[in-house]
């Protein structure tokens, strides 16, 4: 009996010693906690995440992308210290700055996507607010252009078509980091003249300016901007070489590349060379290559702006872990869609039916928008399968920011634990997102926010959500594909 006595207070002292450290350092018991949450499944419902890795490496950690096909370019992200925009000391813009131009750009789709009938005045219908003050179309790549060839950096975009570059002569042009493609010094250039058939298909898609009688002028064009931006200059024919190698290999190059050469050029453009247009239109670079790569191209965005990523063309762009989903036809006919259902936060479904994810415009994949967004009752059962996962760990709360309203302060821990998110498709495709596509960091780790936006009218698929993904654009078999750990 004494014994027993005894026995039952050392149980229960230690059993007040537990409890005691349990309130004292909640963050620490993320792993035994997750282990005793009903419901949870496997550990791979959660993440682990160290504090550190949230933050932004001032150090390039990898130049170069693993390529998934031979004709590859390297993606890095515009302001990371991996970008050559960095060699002229050009700083990063504010958080705020960020959040703001992204929601000019949403706006900038919305209105683009409801007006598609209706060209805006002198000039193709493209996108608003580019370059440097933007600073949400994040991600920039290297390409090679003439011969001998020149070497550039452009913005990549999948909601446009056109390409174009800065040309000389260049009366009227915004400050680059390279030197201006000259015309004059390329073996392999030519105007396309206004008879070509690629002019045409530019007149009858625009209400640009029409070539005179002659088929023999020089092809004119003009892309217009919702925010008076704008590229102005001749449609041009040149070899375009999809690698950084000075030896590319004849698979490489693509003769015959049709661009914008712009000789007058004004607006947010930043210090890039131009665009690279990926949307669906026939003036697009995967639409000018489908027949020599296949209609197909694939990306991935690294994890973070300190590492590289990945653009290529053809069908070896394909994954074998990739889970594909059906384009669906939208409004823009530019834009790439999709039909989202659902999302699981560690291993629940969220409580909406898919018809909460329908909006009146549809639901677009866009590489320029940072953070993704979603239907409102849509965004409201995330937020609040997220906050309930994230309460198990008792998590100090953070204010809001100016679109963000669900934040943490992390200070004090070493690593963090993070509910799963998956999306979910139409025909049963599950997207595993990255956590860096699932949380967005501040100056510190005392802001770290659920990276979701609700908006009404609109639903995007961010490139924030599609980090470390390899994104598989299989045009020729209208669907499009995700596969896990594309890149770092």
């Amino acid at each position: 009996m004494e014994h027993s006595a005894i026995f039952s207070g050392c149980c229960l002292a230690a059993a007040l010693l537990v409890l005691v450290v349990a309130l004292a350092a909640p963050h620490r018991l993320g792993a035994a906690a997750a282990a005793a949450a009903p419901g949870d499944g496997s550990e791979t419902n959660w993440h682990v995440v160290s504090v550190n890795s949230l933050l932004p490496n001032t150090v390039c950690t990898s130049t170069k992308g693993p390529a998934a096909a031979p004709s590859s370019l390297t993606v890095v992200h515009r302001h990371g210290p991996c970008s050559p925009l960095r060699s002229r000391g050009s700083g990063a813009p504010s958080h705020t700055e960020i959040l703001r131009r992204d929601q000019d750009r949403v706006d900038a789709i919305r209105r683009k996507v409801t007006a598609s009938s209706n060209k805006p005045k002198g000039g193709v219908s493209l996108l608003a607010n580019w370059g440097k003050s933007l600073s949400t179309t994040n991600y920039v790549a290297s390409l090679r252009l003439g011969t001998p060839a020149t070497e550039l950096v452009v913005e990549l975009d999948t909601g446009s078509d056109q390409s174009w570059v800065q040309c000389k002569p260049c009366a009227d042009c915004y400050e680059q980091r390279d030197p201006v493609f000259d015309p004059t010094a390329s073996s392999t250039y030519s105007a396309v003249p206004c008879g070509a058939r690629e002019c045409q298909e530019l007149a009858s898609s625009s209400s640009s300016r029409n070539c005179s009688s002659d088929n023999n002028k020089n092809c004119p064009y003009e892309v217009s901007y919702d925010d008076d931006s704008h590229t102005v200059g001749d449609l041009a024919r040149d070899t375009l070489t999809l690698s950084p190698s000075p030896s590319p290999s004849p698979a490489d190059t693509v003769p015959g590349f049709v661009f914008g050469c712009g000789h007058s050029n004004a607006g947010t453009f930043g210090e890039v060379d131009g665009l690279l247009g990926l949307g669906l239109g026939k003036a697009s670079l995967p639409s000018q290559v489908a027949a020599r790569y296949g209609a197909a191209f694939s990306y991935c965005l690294p994890s973070s702006p300190s590492a590289a990523g990945y653009l290529s063309f053809g069908g070896a762009a394909a994954r074998a872990n990739a889970q594909f989903t059906e384009m669906v036809t939208g409004q823009d006919p530019t834009s790439y869609y999709l039909n989202l259902t659902g999302i699981v936060v560690a291993g629940r479904a969220i409580k909406v039916p898919a018809s909460a994810f329908a909006t009146a415009a549809g639901t677009i994949i866009d590489s320029g928008t940072a953070f993704s967004r979603l239907p409102p009752s849509a965004y409201a059962a995330l937020r609040s399968s997220f906050r309930s996962a994230m309460g198990r760990y008792r998590y100090k709360r953070a204010p809001s920011s100016p679109i963000f309203d669900t934040c943490y302060d992390f200070t004090g821990h070493e690593t963090v634990r993070i509910p799963a998110v998956e999306l979910v498709f139409a025909d049963g495709a599950t997207v595993h997102l990255h956590p860096s596509g699932v949380l967005y960091t501040w100056n510190d780790v005392a802001q770290t926010c659920l990276a979701f936006v609700p908006n009404h009218d609109l639903g995007i698929l961010g490139n924030t959500q599609q980090r470390t993904l390899a994104v598989i654009y299989d045009v020729g078999s209208q669907r499009i594909g995700f596969g896990r750990k594309g890149c770092a």
